[in-house]
């Protein structure tokens, strides 16, 4: 009754476009063990130390409002967003976390990270280089990845620029003269 509620407020508003899927999971959030959940090796979110204290001041007199957002590895919990909820949690010696739970394959996982995160934190740009990089080793080609994180092609591009010119025109075809140039200088 309260998620209808809730959708026809939104609805009623204009937020929710009716002719969409859209899945509101937070209403699926559920605790789980902190010691079940563990951070993903490719975020590049950094939050300052002030914010921090902010974040920890927020949750000490807010309570824990947002929940950890997961993917389900086995019996634990990689963590897709709330990394830094996560650390506070840590830090406030908190048992359990509330998570949601995706069912994402790694590509779209580390989409939903960048797409989550993108607009609310300092992203490190070689970071960034390293995810354009490995949605490239997923087989994403620079329009899908453009899409995925919300950026254009040219700063996709760029990202994979600074992984070196070798790893950012690997799908390109060139002449002789840039396998001997590559040869000359040694260049795997």
């Amino acid at each position: 009754m309260m998620m209808q509620l809730i959708n026809y407020y939104f609805l009623m508003k204009g937020r929710i476009d009716m002719s969409e899927d859209i899945k509101i999971l937070a209403t699926q959030a559920k605790l789980v063990s902190i010691d079940d959940v563990y951070a993903n090796d490719y975020n590049p979110n950094i939050v300052a130390a002030p914010e921090m204290k902010l974040l920890e001041l927020s949750i000490r007199e807010n309570g824990f409002c947002y929940p950890i957002i997961v993917i389900q590895d086995n019996n634990k919990y990689c963590i897709v967003d709330g990394f830094h909820r996560y650390t506070v949690a840590k830090r406030l010696n908190l048992k359990e976390i509330p998570v949601v739970i995706l069912e994402h394959d790694i590509v779209k996982r580390i989409s939903a990270t960048v797409q989550f995160n993108r607009a609310r934190g300092t992203h490190q740009v070689l970071d960034m280089s390293k995810i354009v990089i490995r949605l490239i080793e997923e087989g994403k080609g620079d329009d899908e990845i453009a899409e995925a994180l919300g950026m254009e092609e040219d700063e996709v591009f760029r990202l994979k620029q600074l992984s070196g010119l070798k790893e950012a025109f690997k799908d390109k075809n060139f002449s002789n003269s840039w396998e001997e140039f590559t040869k000359k200088y040694k260049w795997d």
